[in-house]
Order: C-alpha cells, then structure tokens, then sequence
C-alpha cells in the first residue's frame, strides 16, 4: 500500500490524522484480563502503565474495565465504573493532553466517562448489541465510535461460532450498523473487525486475508491482534511469548490499510508503524 487517503477523527475539536497509523495503548483494570502484562488496577500501577505507554509511542490509551476474554466473568455496571473512575481520575491528572478511549458496551458508562472524564473515544465490543441505547448515546454525545464485530457475548462467543458465508456476513453486519449510526447522526465511525471475537482460528486468518476490502466503506479501520489466540494457538506458545507474531501481523495489517493498532506493546508497534512507511515511500 503505497499510499493513505486522508483520514480523520474529531477529537473535542481537534483532528487526528489517521492516515498516519495510530497506537492505541492498552491499559486494563481488570484482574482477569488474558494478558498480565496490561493489567494495571492500584493508582501506581495505573500511572506507571500509562507512562510507559507514553514514552513508547501511543497516540491514544485505551483503557478497559470489563474482561472481554472468552469465559470472562460478567460485572455490574457499578464496578465496571469504578474501575474506570479509579484509572480516569489518574490518567486525566498526570496526562491531560493524551487521548483516551474507553472499552464498554454500557451506553450509560459511556456517558458518564464522557460527560465527567471528558473521554475522547467509546470502543464497544458488541457493535451495539449489548445495549440498544448506545447507538443513539454516542452519535448525542458526538464521540468517535469504534464499531466492532462480534456474535454473542464475551461469555459465549467462542462456542463453535458458525457462519454460512464469513467474510459477506461480516461486511453486512457492518454496513447495516454504519447505517444506523449514520440515520442517528453519529459523524466519526472506526471499524473493529473483531479479530478473537466469535470466530475459529481459520475465520482470522481469513478475515486478516481480506483486511484491505474494509476500504469500501471509506472508513478508518483498527486492528486488535496483540498477543490474541490466533497468534499463540497457531504456534502452540503463551500469550506472553506473542510478541513476534504480533509484530508480524501488525507489519501484514498495516501493509492493508489499518489506521489504528491497538496494542499491548507500544515500541514494538512504532516500530511496525516506522518501517512500514519507510517501505511506502518507494
């Protein structure tokens, strides 16, 4: 991919530029997240994580309350709020300039973090499905939206997920939730392909395989490959020994167009990002 169709996003009246990729860091206040290495659940953890993030290169933290892990344990909306509190009152303190996004599928943590915390992002693994009054909360609070794919929920989606037709279904779900976020007036949408959610190892290695036809809908699309199943089942390693396959399809997706790494190694990915667009200069 030789060159980027400018992209951007409305961060509170500031443009981010997603023609040059992006890294979103990950900082989970979960105790049962699938990679230990994001954790982050005292108010020095949280700073100390964050920092590192920083330095490394990340352009927006992702910061997530709700273990989305297959099996995860379900909690209430309370807890999963003030896990999010908790990490906010610290991030917004000690790095007032850096963007941040919050992981959730609760349209009314969304607008709390958003109303309170002033939160630039919502990322929302059901792509709406987990609560219908979400579509509506984001496009009223006029936030970027990440839209992802998934079928089910975190507790159920890797029970012999079946599609009679992978790649089209996956377009369709998409093109009918752009639709609707459109009709609400939603203006900044990025797409999630959902890479681990509800799908076996063949169907993400498929979808990677078709990553580049996501341009169709002439939005910014993320890539959340970082240390996932379809990295350390493949090679038979941990998820903690995933860093080089990783990279590896950091490398293949940015080569397809992703806008935005999301990720549990910054440097790592800057990395990716740096050679990548060495590479695209020629």
């Amino acid at each position: 991919m030789k060159s980027r169709t400018p992209q951007f996003i409305n961060l509170k009246g500031k443009l981010m530029d997603l023609s040059v990729p992006r890294i979103m860091g990950i900082v989970n206040v979960t105790p049962d997240s699938f990679f230990d290495g994001s954790r982050a659940q005292t108010e020095e953890e949280i700073l100390q994580r964050t920092k590192t993030l920083i330095a490394q290169g990340t352009d927006i933290i992702d910061l997530g309350a709700y273990s989305s892990r297959p099996g995860a344990d379900d909690i209430s909306s309370d807890e999963e709020m003030r896990r999010l509190s908790t990490a906010l009152e610290v991030i917004r303190k000690n790095f007032p300039d850096i963007p941040v996004s919050v992981d959730t599928f609760r349209a009314d943590v969304a607008e709390r973090c958003v109303l309170e915390y002033e939160v630039d992002i919502i990322n929302d693994i059901s792509g709406g499905e987990g609560d219908e009054k979400m579509f509506e909360t984001v496009a009223r609070l006029q936030v970027p939206y990440i839209l992802m794919h998934m079928k089910g929920t975190p507790q159920t989606m890797q029970k012999s997920p079946t599609y009679d037709n992978f790649i089209e279904e996956v377009f369709i779900y998409f093109a009918k939730r752009i639709d609707q976020l459109r009709q609400l007036g939603a203006k900044d949408i990025i797409l999630d392909p959902g890479f681990g959610f509800a799908k076996t190892l063949a169907h993400n290695y498929e979808l990677m395989a078709h990553m580049e036809e996501f341009a169709m809908f002439g939005l910014p699309v993320l890539a959340g490959v970082s240390r996932k199943s379809m990295i350390y089942r493949l090679l038979d390693i941990t998820p903690q020994e995933s860093l080089n396959g990783t990279s590896v399809l950091h490398t293949i997706a940015l080569t397809k167009g992703a806008g935005i790494l999301r990720v549990h190694d910054a440097r790592e990915a800057a990395e990716c990002i740096r050679i990548v667009s060495e590479l695209n200069k020629y």
